[in-house]
């Protein structure tokens, strides 16, 4: 399968990379930075380019099975309009390429998941914490979900470095969560690549930690 990468010089969009590569994808990884992806595989096509230089995305996504994006802001207290807009712009290129299937990396408390935390942890986290990013994914995912695409939002608790174990819960149903849940960013990326041939999760968003 031949998938974009955006966001593919972040933590996890580097684990989407070197993953997508070990089961035999053609990836062509779009980042924002010349040399932040230090990878030689044939199968890999790097394209430096911003996320307003619409004629560059278009080239990457034209051709392609599916995208998967891993962007996200760098910053807790500001918002980005730039990631925002590129959200918008890359639906539209697909939309308009018929490339059909988005994976979108979003944030475990996003939409009516945010429901499903403990009052304390909601407050702390969603309010205080990290208010800013995840009000950035709320506008990303109902641009998504507004589209023609074949789309799944992937609610992932907290990131951390730990190993890729395989050990997932997953769904889609209402669910009383204890604490503050985290996953890999290795254990992210795998369920996410999953989904390029898994249709459970179309059009759904999916809360996901370990």
């Amino acid at each position: 399968m031949k998938i974009v990468i955006f966001g593919a010089n972040g933590k996890t969009g580097l684990q989407l990379v070197e993953q997508a590569l070990a089961k035999g994808h053609q990836v062509i990884a779009y980042i924002r930075r010349a040399g932040s992806v230090l990878i030689e595989d044939p199968k890999l096509k790097i394209v430096v380019g911003n996320l307003n230089e619409t004629l560059k995305m278009k080239d990457a996504i034209t051709g392609c099975d599916a995208c998967l994006s891993a962007l996200g802001g760098g910053s807790l207290t500001k918002h980005s309009p730039e990631v925002m807009n590129g959200i918008d712009t890359i639906v539209s290129i697909m939309e308009k390429a018929r490339v059909h299937r988005f994976i979108y990396l979003s944030s475990l408390g996003v939409g009516e998941s945010r429901l499903y935390m403990n009052p304390m942890v909601r407050f702390i986290v969603c309010n205080l914490l990290v208010r800013v990013p995840m009000s950035d994914h709320n506008v990303n995912e109902k641009r998504i979900a507004k589209s023609t695409l074949q789309w799944t939002l992937v609610r992932a608790g907290s990131l951390t470095d730990g190993q890729l174990t395989g050990y997932l819960k997953h769904g889609v149903e209402k669910i009383k969560l204890k604490g503050n849940p985290s996953i890999s960013r290795a254990n992210v990326a795998s369920f996410m690549l999953q989904q390029l041939t898994d249709t459970k999760y179309l059009q759904k968003a999916v809360w996901l930690f370990e």
